[in-house]
């Protein structure tokens, strides 16, 4: 079941680096959120600190709240371990584990959760490789190493990974970056389809990308030279790219500046 994220001022930190500073926003269950703005703003930074990804930087830290459908993940009794099976993250460049086949790829969340039974096994790899739409492409060499497959095709295998544990929210770290214009499409088809199941927030440099996948648009940028980074608006993608509220915002829709 999809969920919702907040945050309530939302600060990320590395040692005494000031990365992002006080970020308010809700994301909506079922939905795809971009997040936008020019290299350094703090968006990946932001991504990571909703399912604790952020703290695993040595010194790294955050201060104000994350809240799960009302529950602050970030609370004193919480496991990261669960929220990161919860929240779910797609990196930016492919990272199939090298030297596992296709179908323990898939396997292994469900092996770190319990989960022993083959037929188990075999239904879950099944249907998350159909739903990351590779399926077809594998079925046939699912105990072949998924460093064998194309860039493309590693991005749908991780997809598929972390959809396996069936999570609430999907994270995406510039899924697309590194993969062809082909490969590219595929992953926002996708995208499309996941959105039925899954909150989906997705960091992206490319505005045409986000214009595409998303319902609803964040764009970030640094408050000043040497500032962090903070939220400078956010709204229906339709408006953020038609209409904003915020000169910087046009700005760096239009590409005079970022």
């Amino acid at each position: 079941m999809a969920k919702r994220i907040e945050t309530i001022g939302l600060s990320c930190f590395y040692g005494t680096t000031h990365a992002v500073d006080d970020v308010n926003i809700t994301i909506e269950p079922k939905s795809v959120t971009a997040f936008i703005g020019p290299s350094g703003c703090g968006k990946s930074t932001f991504l990571r600190a909703l399912n604790r990804m952020h703290e695993v930087v040595p010194r790294a830290r955050i201060e104000g709240r994350v809240l799960l459908d009302d529950e602050d993940i970030y609370a004193p009794d919480i496991d990261p371990a669960a929220v990161r099976r919860t929240i779910g993250m797609v990196f930016q460049k492919p990272n199939p584990f090298p030297t596992m086949s296709i179908y323990d790829n898939v396997a292994s969340g469900l092996k770190l959760n319990g989960v022993r039974r083959k037929a188990e096994l075999d239904d879950a790899v099944e249907r998350s490789l159909r739903g990351a739409n590779l399926w077809d492409e594998v079925h046939n060499r699912l105990s072949k190493p998924g460093m064998g497959l194309s860039g493309g095709q590693q991005q749908r295998l991780c997809i598929a990974r972390a959809i396996a544990v069936e999570p609430q929210v999907l994270l995406m770290d510039e899924p697309c970056s590194a993969l062809d214009p082909i490969s590219t499409l595929a992953i926002e088809d996708l995208i499309a389809q996941l959105k039925d199941r899954f909150t989906i927030v997705i960091v992206t440099h490319n505005m045409q990308q986000a214009a595409r996948v998303s319902d609803v648009t964040a764009f970030f940028n640094l408050r000043g030279p040497g500032e962090p980074g903070v939220l400078v608006e956010v709204d229906t993608t339709q408006r953020i790219f038609t209409n904003p509220s915020e000169k910087r915002t046009e700005d760096y829709i239009t590409g005079r500046f970022g």
